[in-house]
């Protein structure tokens, strides 16, 4: 009977750890960072921890100050929204980043992601600024 019970725990304790992103409800729920309403489709941020929690955040500007706290070993997803895809997130990591004086995102860093690197040049030339990657856009938060 301890060893069914023990089961059962392990199993419960399992399913309610699933590491996957959650949809933001716009409109409604608070950036983690800075507590902001998320209404902003084309910025807005998750992180998912290594144990499925879940954190948004109405610009990638916060998403990146988060985690000068967190740090990124505790992360098993890092997601931007596709500004050409409003609401769709993609691998952050992955993503390219236009930082465009002309594009404004919620917190002022005039940050924003793409998917694909050619949409994120073409923006660049209609809007002027400086494409970064990954990494060379975690520098610019570096503490």
């Amino acid at each position: 009977m301890k060893k069914r019970l023990a089961i059962f725990i392990v199993l419960i304790g399992s399913l309610g750890c699933t590491v996957a992103p959650k949809p933001i409800d716009y409109g409604h729920v608070g950036c983690h960072y800075c507590s902001m309403t998320i209404v902003d489709k084309q910025h807005a941020a998750q992180l998912v921890t290594k144990k499925g929690k879940v954190f948004n955040f109405d610009a990638i500007e916060c998403m990146m100050n988060h985690l000068k706290d967190e740090g990124e070993s505790t992360m098993a997803l890092f997601l931007v929204n596709d500004f050409d895809h409003p609401g769709e997130f993609v691998d952050a990591k992955k993503a390219t980043y236009l930082v465009s004086e002309n594009i404004p995102s919620p917190m002022g860093a005039f940050l924003s992601a793409f998917s694909e690197q050619q949409a994120a040049q073409n923006t660049l030339d209609m809007n002027g600024g400086e494409l970064y990657t990954w990494t060379e856009i975690k520098d610019q938060f570096k503490p």
